[in-house]
């Protein structure tokens, strides 16, 4: 090579692919996954003549999780990691603001038969109170119009919010309500229970009657539980 000639450019590097994530696959791509949705929001569809007969118009109710229960963000999360990012509190505020999570299978229609048959339908989500306008917007943009919906003001337990339901004052107009049925992605999401549910089969009892659980691989309380 001659003196002072330039040296040759180095050879591109290929770029990386986002990390393959077969739960996130899974959630927004299978059969199953919507499949599994629709049965359980079918179920307990199927559940409301028996847990509401006699019980008055109002006076009555259902409390569902927000996300991964009704609003369905996967597709956040898969922008997220094709940015080579994991969530954070100003990239949700971001997604949040936008309104862009789409309907989970079932959810909506499941919301329509609550209200027809006289209930009223309570959202209880961990979604910062800041956040609670942009959530509202949302749900009634896939055509849940929820009676009320409890953010997140103080500790993400919800179990104070589940009692402020039953025992009345969760919104102005609402009555004390008797809750039939729950609906959520992470056991977190139905009253009194934690992860340490898992080694207590009776704990399940009221699963598939007055509790309804949603499949989420993506996130949750789960993750911190040792693998066995």
């Amino acid at each position: 090579m001659a003196c002072g000639s330039a040296r040759p450019a180095p050879a591109p590097v290929p770029a990386q692919s986002p990390p393959v994530r077969n739960d996130l696959h899974w959630f927004r791509a299978s059969a199953e996954y919507r499949g599994l949705a629709r049965e359980i929001y079918r179920d307990a569809t199927e559940h409301l003549a028996e847990l509401t007969q006699g019980m008055a118009a109002g006076r009555w109710g259902v409390i569902l999780d927000a996300d991964e229960t009704v609003l369905d963000n996967s597709l956040n999360e898969r922008q997220l990691a094709d940015r080579g990012l994991t969530y954070n509190e100003q990239e949700w505020a971001v997604w949040v603001r936008k309104g862009a999570a789409t309907a989970i299978p079932g959810a909506a229609e499941f919301a329509r038969a609550v209200q027809a048959r006289g209930g009223r339908v309570v959202i209880v989500t961990n979604r910062a109170d800041s956040l609670c306008g942009a959530t509202r917007a949302n749900l009634t943009r896939i055509g849940v119009r929820a009676d009320v919906v409890l953010c997140q003001t103080g500790p993400s337990d919800k179990n104070p919010r589940f009692a402020l339901v039953q025992q009345g004052g969760a919104a102005p107009g609402i009555p004390p309500l008797t809750v039939v049925e729950w609906i959520g992605d992470n056991i977190q999401d139905f009253p009194g229970l934690t992860q340490s549910v898992r080694d207590t089969p009776d704990g399940y009892a009221e699963f598939g009657h007055r509790y309804y659980l949603l499949p989420n691989p993506m996130y949750g309380s789960w993750q911190k539980v040792p693998e066995l």
